[in-house]
């Protein structure tokens, strides 16, 4: 990002669905372009040959084996429910007709 094109933090921050000062603005500005230029630097790494990664060491076997387990009894399952009927936990209706 260059100096002479600031970033539009209101769309960054509407794509966030956050509200900021303007005190905010200025600052997380200012960090969000520092952000992009070190992504810049990062972009002058010689990175040819280097496998890609999902971790910094192998790891091998993680899962465990699928086992079945007891579950909870209905009754145990809604204990904690404010409201139950018909064994289901009763909600607030959320969309509307």
């Amino acid at each position: 990002m260059s100096e002479d094109a600031p970033m539009d933090i209101d769309y960054v921050a509407n794509l966030a669905r956050i509200e900021l000062s303007d005190e905010e603005k200025t600052t997380y500005q200012k960090q969000l372009g520092d952000v992009l230029k070190y992504f810049e630097k990062l972009q002058e790494l010689k990175v040819d040959g280097v496998e890609p990664t999902a971790h910094a060491f192998p790891r091998y076997n993680v899962w465990d084996q699928d086992e079945s387990k007891k579950g909870f009894s209905a009754l145990e399952a809604l204990k904690n429910a404010p409201q139950s009927r018909q064994d289901q936990v009763v909600v607030p209706k959320v969309i509307e007709e």
